[in-house]
């Protein structure tokens, strides 16, 4: 079994990826330890998550070179210094993403087909997010527009009640116009492809990973198996 540390477990998305590791033991993970930004862990562990804070998550990146053991970020707005940090690792199995869906990765691949093909369109971002969410715009609608090279000032973003996640691309002419929009109903969809994430991490070597190399094993490991979103 491989043991897990759940940085920022008491977080809904901590409380989820925990529930979930309970529930997948084809996964072969268990939780080793719920551990909040600040506090002291003896646990050891084959892999530390992070969905909290830019505290947290330099901590749960030191926790996890200190155990030899890889290291999964889910958490936005990162200083840049500490992206560049991470982009630099070679000890250890590092995975970032703003968004560890697959749903939204592939979602960010079919707006940059349309992007290309409406090239002549007016483009525009919104995304609305739970009330909670303290960064603004999200990190999910800065990869998307970095995806399509849209600029920051072409997202638009509200805060409402609990809202998991809502992205649209709208494409405006003066006759027409195109929306495409992906909508997270459930947190499971961001967990449960956190833990599957995981469970391939760490037995990855040492070096900085992305969804696209996840995506790539995905997309290989498909016609074998049902893809998990």
């Amino acid at each position: 079994m491989k043991r897990v540390i759940i940085n920022g477990a008491n977080g809904k998305m901590g409380q989820a990826i925990a529930r979930i590791i309970s529930s997948t033991p084809e996964l072969a993970m268990e939780v080793a330890s719920l551990r909040e930004a600040g506090e002291k862990t003896t646990a050891s562990a084959d892999i530390v998550i992070d969905f909290s804070s830019p505290q947290g998550a330099q901590e749960a990146f030191d926790l996890a070179k200190e155990l030899k053991a890889a290291c999964l970020i889910g958490t936005t707005n990162l200083p840049e210094r500490f992206l560049f940090q991470i982009q630099e690792e070679h000890r250890i199995p590092l995975f970032y993403a703003p968004n560890v869906s697959l749903s939204v990765y592939f979602f960010g691949e079919l707006l940059k087909q349309a992007s290309q093909m409406y090239s002549g369109y007016e483009r525009s971002l919104h995304e609305i997010h739970h009330v909670h969410k303290k960064d603004a715009p999200s990190g999910t609608a800065k990869k998307l527009a970095e995806a399509i090279d849209l600029p920051a000032s072409k997202i638009s973003y509200e805060r409402f009640g609990e809202t998991v996640g809502t992205h649209v691309l709208s494409l405006s002419s003066s006759h027409d116009k195109i929306m495409i929009k992906h909508e997270a109903t459930d947190r499971d969809l961001f967990a449960s492809s956190a833990v599957h994430i995981a469970a391939w991490l760490v037995k990855q070597p040492a070096g900085f990973y992305t969804m696209q190399d996840y995506t790539r094993f995905i997309l290989k490991s498909s016609k074998k198996k049902e893809v998990t979103l």
